[in-house]
């Protein structure tokens, strides 16, 4: 059987399966990476000294710790789905704040459950970096509700069902050449 084997396409499948499986393997190397970040994350929210906020849409570093922001330019609250501190569900209201030599920044003002959006005219915000990044205030401002604090641990890490995914593609592959390679042997 061996063989009778196409040389060109069983080099293909071949290679496309060993590709895939390597890429499983890669995936699988990144499981414990990103627990790892997510671990320092949640430590990272623990800490008390507020760092700068990251400019240039940089500063994974800095994620899930606290931060302040001074908003001189708000532009149009719009609402955005969100979660209230006490879970319940409505809208976080969000502006893009220019303020002077910095580029914009994303700033979560807080909950409501209400769409008759709040005018807010511009200020100090301090609250926690999320990612984005953006800045969720806590407190709140411009009369809104404290909105849920965000949490490293709603970081995916789906790297596991990745790996599992492309070892199912090689799989797949090697079992439809070998259907395809069978049919044909069979046909003669």
């Amino acid at each position: 059987m061996i063989r009778r084997l196409p040389l060109l396409p069983t080099i293909v499948v071949v290679a496309a399966a060993a590709i895939m499986v390597a890429l499983g393997f890669w995936q699988l190397g990144k499981v414990e990476a990103k627990a790892a970040l997510i671990a320092s994350y949640e430590e990272a929210g623990g800490e008390a000294a507020p760092v700068p906020f990251p400019q240039d849409g940089e500063g994974e570093a800095v994620w899930f710790r606290r931060s302040t922001l001074d908003c001189t330019d708000p532009g149009a609250a719009e609402p955005v789905a969100g979660t209230a501190a006490n879970g319940a569900k409505g809208w976080t209201v969000r502006v893009e704040c220019s303020s002077g030599s910095r580029p914009d920044a994303l700033v979560d003002l807080g909950f409501s459950q209400d769409l008759d959006l709040p005018v807010w005219e511009g200020g100090r915000v301090e609250g926690i970096v999320a990612p984005g990044p953006r800045l969720v205030a806590d407190p709140p401002v411009a009369g809104l509700q404290p909105l849920a604090k965000p949490d490293p641990r709603e970081l995916p890490n789906n790297h596991l069902s990745y790996a599992i995914q492309w070892f199912g593609f090689a799989l797949t592959a090697l079992v439809i050449f070998f259907l395809a390679v069978r049919a044909r042997i069979g046909r003669r």
